[in-house]
């Protein structure tokens, strides 16, 4: 599966599970550790847990695992790391302090619906 398209199942995966402020940011002019990095909050850890499991839900009927995790079920930052895609998903709290939107700020921040 083609790294944009695959960016895009996973923003549909987030938004199915009522993701908040979901953006995906192309870094493939800026980086050569990913194509993709998908950005994503959630109100609660049961929430997050929830994000987690539908992104590598549909990503493994494609026949796409994750390289690795990072965090577990009470973690409010996850990292899942699909090689190509990046998903970075946060408690609102957590988003706001790392930011990763300004950090990247040389990619280009495209809204999910835009994929």
């Amino acid at each position: 599966m083609e790294s944009r398209e695959m960016a895009k199942v996973v923003c549909k995966a987030l938004e199915d599970k009522k993701a908040i402020d979901v953006k995906a940011i192309d870094i493939t002019e800026i980086s050569i550790m990913a194509d993709y990095f998908i950005v994503a909050s959630a109100s609660n850890i049961n929430q997050l847990n929830a994000m987690q499991d539908e992104v590598d839900r549909v990503l493994f009927e494609q026949g796409i695992q994750a390289k690795s995790i990072e965090g577990n079920r009470q973690s409010t930052w996850v990292l899942m790391d699909y090689e190509d895609v990046i998903v970075h998903l946060f408690d609102e709290e957590d988003r706001l302090f790392y930011d990763l939107e300004r950090i990247w700020k040389d990619g280009i921040i495209i809204d999910a619906a835009e994929l």
